[in-house]
Parts: structure tokens; sequence; C-alpha cells
């Protein structure tokens, strides 16, 4: 095994440039596919954490998974019947806090009620549409980090006025509102409500933060003018990726329409999972180049070498150990270009994370990365996966070489 072993070593050696490209070509696209690799799992990573962790998993909401069927409809079973107006139902959510005690029994996670609203937000002689929604502050915090994204004031601040409003900070210096700023609001039921202002919070998305307003349970409930109700029931799961499945379930047992996370979200899951697969085909066309590299060398070592490999057939040594003399080649090429590719794809990695860019609205203003084991096995693997195949065709050419050919015709 020495003796193959050096025999490979000596054929790299005499080859030193083109080898030295070969390993350069594996650790290129090993050291990106790393980096690369990094970036897109931090950024699922960040992706949920700020859009998935800001905002409830669950949104259970008082419309009915199927509409309710007409009395016409039951009536005259054998008759179609178009154009008729939809029975009045009441809104909200029949017995909430019921509902909200038979979910707690069983979903795995937090609860909250909440309303909400839209009215017309007239301060300073500017109207602007706002959703406004009604929650409790002590059980709020449970469900959504909106008590973190505070930028002034608290969720208890709710409590310190009657009628106490929080804002999005965009939309308060868009209206130029301050804390204790006076407002009104007027709902579509007609109901105005004199608000203050008590502080304002920053979730990191534009049409949240320009188009929100979080009032207590009670003032939303006033302003729809029904005291009482709440068409809405916020859910926080313990685990994330679980909200499809318990969205269904909840969906099926209270026959509220249940929308979980990953379908608010679809069409953003949606481009993520192209991005990776984009960013995936990029790196894999990185590493074949560099197995091209491989079968380059190897090829050029298999012809320059062919009287040597006659000459050692001749002296004994069997078709499978020509064969591995050249595969350990494509191997060492291979582990060489991976080991280099760890250390440039952890020194890419930082240098990313280390990007600073200038966010005034955001306190995290760098690259989100993920350092992951996997990520440095998965790419070792494909690189020796790709050194092996490009080592194997010359190899076996190698293999086949007749060695009294070579002789006769060298001599």
């Amino acid at each position: 095994m020495n003796l193959i072993l050096g025999i490979a070593l000596t054929h790299m050696v005499s080859r030193a440039r083109q080898s030295l490209v070969a390993i350069v070509g594996v650790m290129t696209g090993v050291g990106f596919s790393i980096m690369m690799a990094a970036l897109m799992e931090g950024s699922q990573n960040d992706f949920i954490a700020t859009l998935v962790d800001a905002l409830p998993h669950i949104s259970i909401t008082d419309e009915l998974r199927e509409p309710t069927p007409q009395p016409a409809d039951l009536a005259f079973r054998a008759a179609e019947i178009h154009g008729l107006t939809p029975e009045v139902r009441r809104p909200g959510i029949k017995n909430p806090m019921a509902t909200v005690a038979s979910l707690q029994s069983w979903v795995p996670g937090e609860l909250t009620p909440s309303v909400q609203s839209k009215a017309v937000l007239r301060f300073a002689g500017r109207n602007l549409t706002i959703s406004v929604i009604g929650i409790d502050p002590r059980t709020e915090a449970q469900v959504s980090n909106l008590a973190t994204h505070m930028r002034e004031g608290t969720l208890n601040s709710l409590y310190h006025s009657s009628k106490a409003i929080l804002l999005g900070d965009r939309l308060a210096r868009k209206i130029g509102t301050r804390v204790n700023s006076n407002l009104t609001l007027i709902s579509a039921q007609g109901v105005t409500l004199n608000a203050t202002v008590v502080g304002t919070f920053h979730s990191g998305f534009r049409v949240t933060d320009e188009t929100t307003g979080y009032v207590l349970l009670r003032t939303a409930q006033t302003l729809e003018n029904q005291i009482g109700i709440v068409n809405e029931i916020r859910v926080r799961t313990r685990e994330p990726m679980d909200a499809r499945l318990i969205s269904d379930r909840i969906g099926d047992q209270t026959g509220y329409k249940s929308i979980s996370w990953q379908e608010a979200q679809e069409d953003l899951l949606n481009a993520i999972n192209i991005r990776n697969v984009l960013m995936y085909t990029i790196v894999g066309a990185i590493l074949l180049v560099a197995s091209f590299g491989t079968y380059n060398i190897i090829s050029t070592i298999t012809l320059e070498k062919t009287r040597d490999i006659a000459i050692l057939k001749s002296l004994g040594f069997r078709r499978q150990t020509i064969q591995a003399i050249f595969l350990i080649e494509a191997l060492t090429i291979g582990f060489l270009g991976s080991a280099l590719g760890w250390i440039m794809g952890y020194l890419l990695t930082r240098g990313m994370a280390a990007l600073e860019f200038n966010n005034p609205f955001s306190d995290y203003n760098h690259l989100p990365v993920l350092y992951s084991p996997t990520h440095y096995v998965i790419a070792t693997l494909v690189a020796l996966v790709s050194s092996i195949v490009a080592g194997y065709f010359p190899a076996r050419a190698a293999a086949k070489v007749n060695p009294v050919e070579i002789i006769r015709g060298a001599t």
C-alpha cells in the first residue's frame, strides 16, 4: 500500500502545476458551497425569527370554513337559485372564551383573543385608514414579539389611559404624532373615539409599521360598537413547523377559518425554495467545473506515464493495482482541495458575516449566517464523489494498457 501511495504522489509531484490547479478548483467549489449554504440557512433562520416569531403562528378568524347554506337552497334542493342575498350573520367568534379554553386543552402553545378592526385615523387635518388591533397585553407577549419591538413605551402603557393606542413608528412619523398626542379614530360603524398615543413599535415590516395600531381589547370592542366581540384568536405554537397541521385540526374542531404562517407566507416560502434551488445549482456547477480539472490532470498523467504503466504491469502489478494508483491521485486532490476549501469557506463566511449595512430601521445590520458542520461534510462528500468520478475513467484507461504493445512501440 505504501508503494502504491508513493507512486501516486510521485505522479502528482511531477505535474505539480496541474495538480495545484485541480486542488484550487476543488478548494474553490468547496469554499463557495460552504459560504452559500451558511448564507442560505442563516437567512432562512432569520426569516423565521423576524417574520414567523414576530406574528402569531396561527390566526383563527370569525370567517366560516364553509359558507352557511341559504334557506332557499335547503327548501328547494332540486332547483338551483342565484342572486340570493346571504343571511345576515352576527360578526365575531361564538363563545370565544369557551373556544380558547377548549383549544388550550390540547394545542401545544399559547393563545390569546383579539379584535381586528379598520378605522380612519384623523390627526392634524390628515385622514388615514389603519388597522386597529385590540389585544390583551398580559397574553400578547406570549404569542408575538410586540413587547420586544417597542421603541417608546411598553405594552402595559395601554393601561395608562382609558383610550390608549400604540402606533407603528413609520405611521407616527408619517402623521407627525408623538407620545401623549391626541388623535381621533372613526370606525366603519360610525363610532368616533378620541385616543392618546402612549407608545410606538417597530416590527421590521413596512406595511405593518405604516398602517397598524394596537389598543386594549375593550377599546377595539367599543370601536366595533359590539361589547364582548372577539373576531380573531391568535396562537403561537412551540414548534413553528407544526403550525400547518395544528391549524388544520383547529379548523376541523371549530369550523372557523384557521390560517397558519406557512399558508399566509406561501409566496415568500416558494421564493426561498426557488432561491435555494438556484444557489445549489450554482454550487453544483462550480464543483462540476472543479471535477473537470481533476479529470484533466489524471488524464494527462495517464498519457504521460504510459511507459511507466507498462513497466509496472510487466513487473507483475495487477490491473486493479494500476487503477487504484490513479484513483488515489484523484482522492488526494479531492481531500487536499476539501481541506483547503474548509479554511476558505470559513473565512468567506466570516467575511460575509462581518459586512455591515447602514440600516436605520433595524438593530441588526449584518448578514445572517449559520455555522454548521453539516455544510462542511456535505461539501466534502460532493467534492470527493466528483473527484472519484473524474478519476475513474482515466484510471480505467490506464488499467487497460497492454504492456507488450507499449514496450514494442518504444523499441
